[in-house]
């Protein structure tokens, strides 16, 4: 069967399976009784040491994915994870905004024994605020 990833704040679908939250913290604006989150898992999310150095950045990717990864194969909560995976889908929710570069995508690719890379294709710009021009004098 496999898994699949899907940010938290998208609608929950048939095939999305057991649904865990994959995080270390709760998504904001999402409420528990709303979340449709079979099971929390945040033992298996990257330590937080390792996730505020990472701070979702593109050129981080690469190190924070190696970095991931070896934590990943120390974490018992892998197995856990690997066995509900066994002969029907899981999905691995998370909240981060860019759906190229996260944490998410690394636990895929260990559960499924691949590389994670991000995504050619960006789905959506990046959210950065707008540099206003400073007033003439």
């Amino acid at each position: 069967m496999g898994f699949q990833i899907k940010r938290v704040y998208e609608a929950p679908s048939p095939s999305d399976g057991t649904r865990v939250l994959v995080d270390r913290l709760w998504p904001r604006g999402v409420k528990k009784a709303n979340a449709h989150v079979d099971l929390w898992m945040k033992d298996v999310a990257p330590s937080t040491p390792l996730r505020q150095w990472f701070h979702h950045d593109p050129e981080r990717f690469e190190a924070f994915s190696r970095r991931y990864t070896s934590e990943l194969q120390r974490n018992p909560a892998l197995t856990e994870l690997r066995k509900l995976g066994k002969g029907k889908p899981v999905t691995l929710l998370y909240a981060a905004h860019d759906p190229r570069i996260n944490h998410a995508r690394v636990l895929q690719a260990a559960l499924t024994g691949r590389r994670a890379r991000p995504s050619a294709k960006r789905t959506r710009a990046p959210t950065r605020p707008k540099r206003r021009a400073a007033p003439k004098a």
